[in-house]
């Protein structure tokens, strides 16, 4: 199983950005699908998370200025971020719990991290 994430790079304050992330592979089932981003000298925090029947969830510091969607056909998270901040400055990682064929239980698998720089 692997997740092949696309976008990020550099963005002025107040800009905007588009994440993708597909998984790929021996996949029965996937289970919630999330973006996490660390940022220097700090932990990982979740982003966003969004269920298999599109429940979603945010962090407070970007409610209503990020969105999470997902294309459960495609196996596809897709990360809408608008209104961007140099806080929001960090690596981006996209997340996946995702049963694979020949398993019995959910596993966590993590895509390549991607830079997102906010700055003028």
């Amino acid at each position: 199983v692997q997740l092949q994430a696309s976008g990020g790079g550099l963005v002025q304050p107040g800009g905007c950005l588009r994440f993708s992330c597909a998984a790929s592979g021996s996949i029965f089932s996937i289970n919630a699908m999330g973006w996490y981003r660390q940022a220097p000298g700090k932990q990982r925090e979740l982003v966003a998370a969004i269920t298999s029947g599109g429940s979603t969830n945010y962090a407070d510091s970007v409610k209503g200025r990020f969105t999470i969607s997902r294309d459960n056909a495609k196996k596809t998270v897709y990360l809408q971020m608008n209104s961007l901040k140099p806080e929001d400055t960090a690596v981006y990682y996209c997340n996946a719990g995702v049963l694979a064929y020949g398993s019995t239980w959910f596993n966590d698998y993590w895509g390549q991290g991607t830079q997102v720089t906010v700055s003028s």
